[in-house]
């Protein structure tokens, strides 16, 4: 009887035995593995920390924005077609505002034809940008103000010399706290308080606000408003924004000017991280080259173990398994730069966010992008050198070791 040949398998390779020979390589040049893996990490540091801070400030836009508010309108005088002339609004107008349904909340300011200064001494043409304004009691609650300190004008205090200042006003003052005089059209005004910022209308922050009535009784003012704030139901704002110019001044509605102070912030938020896109950029191309460093390290690997890839061959290893053993080594060495990568860009994130004040953020489809790309890179960088180290021969790889 004739014996039947016995056919020689290779072994096959567990995906644990793939791992162990894929990191033999590293273990044995760590510091070519530092070097290599750098140039991964600082691309996808770069990518995640570009993302990451634009993300951090455009939430810290959208919380200010979600605390601010957008149902806020604003309404000033317009300027006639014919005279090119500011036309005012009428003395009740503020009213009117408040009688449209939708409409919640109305505050109004008077423009008044006077400086502030700390003193009678100093001269009445440096003004320091600091306007003089006649404001109603709910200008505060309609604006969604604080007090920094002090307090606000109310029915008693409205109708005696005092003022309320912005903070930008205070601080061109040198007022530091309520109780400081100042002086405004041969009188001085006692500060009752200072406001806090206020994103939404700098003109209010950059003003000294004195009672509507004390305007009117000792400054001179004629007590039509020069601008007017009002807050209306979210769902409202656009048929409240269609209504308040025919309420304002039915018969010439073109005459007056709404607006959404709001809008500035809002297309900031949209905007925000158009221009990181350019660093988004650099940082992939900090990453490609990376991968070239990476697919540097694998050829100059492969000329280096020509003799373990010839041993490796010669005692039945496959070319599949060669493949393999450097295709894996290049993914370990991409993936170890592509998570201290996403480490470097979450802590110069988070640092960047502290030392801002504002909330951290690294969007999640950053780290899983990041860390896809790294892999990608690595199975690119590493697919040259571990095809040629398959098809190297197993003699001639001994013979010239």
């Amino acid at each position: 009887m004739r014996r039947r040949r016995s056919v020689l398998k290779p072994a096959r390779l567990t995906p644990l035995d793939i791992l162990h020979t894929g990191m033999a390589g590293m273990r044995n040049r760590p510091m070519r593995v530092v070097l290599s893996a750098l140039g991964i990490a600082i691309g996808i540091a770069t990518m995640i920390s570009v993302v990451g801070i634009s993300a951090s400030s455009k939430e810290e836009l959208l919380r200010e924005l979600d605390k601010l508010g957008t149902n806020m309108l604003v309404v000033t005088p317009g300027t006639d077609l014919l005279s090119q002339k500011e036309v005012p609004m009428a003395k009740d107008a503020a009213g009117r505002v408040a009688r449209i349904d939708g409409v919640e909340q109305v505050g109004a300011t008077g423009l008044l034809d006077h400086t502030v200064r700390r003193s009678e001494k100093i001269d009445d043409m440096i003004t320091g940008g600091i306007s003089v304004q006649s404001a109603t009691e709910d200008l505060l609650t309609t604006l969604r103000g604080s007090m920094r300190s002090g307090t606000w004008l109310n029915a008693a205090t409205g109708k005696y010399p005092s003022v309320v200042l912005g903070d930008v006003a205070a601080q061109r003052l040198g007022i530091t706290e309520p109780g400081q005089r100042v002086y405004i059209d041969n009188e001085y005004f006692t500060v009752l308080g200072i406001l806090d910022e206020l994103p939404l209308t700098p003109e209010v922050a950059r003003s000294a606000l004195v009672g509507w009535e004390v305007g009117r009784t000792r400054l001179g003012f004629d007590g039509r408003p020069t601008t007017i704030y009002e807050r209306s139901a979210d769902d409202r704002v656009e048929s409240v924004h269609g209504l308040i110019p025919r309420t304002v001044d039915p018969q010439t509605p073109h005459n007056v000017e709404v607006t959404d102070p709001s809008s500035g912030l809002q297309a900031k938020a949209a905007a925000e991280g158009a221009f990181s896109n350019l660093l988004l950029g650099l940082g992939g191309v900090a990453l490609l080259v990376g991968g070239v460093g990476v697919a540097n390290t694998m050829i100059i690997s492969v000329l280096e173990r020509r003799y373990e890839i010839g041993l490796r061959r010669s005692i039945g290893a496959t070319r599949g398994q060669i493949r393999g053993q450097f295709v894996t080594e290049s993914l370990l060495l991409s993936g170890l730069g592509g998570l201290v990568g996403i480490l470097l860009g979450a802590a110069a994130t988070g640092g960047y966010a502290i030392s801002n004040g504002i909330p951290w953020v690294v969007p999640p489809w950053t780290i899983g992008g990041g860390f896809a790309a790294t892999l990608v890179i690595g199975t690119l960088a590493g697919l040259y050198p571990a095809v040629r180290a398959s098809h190297l021969s197993p003699t001639l790889a001994l013979h010239a070791a």
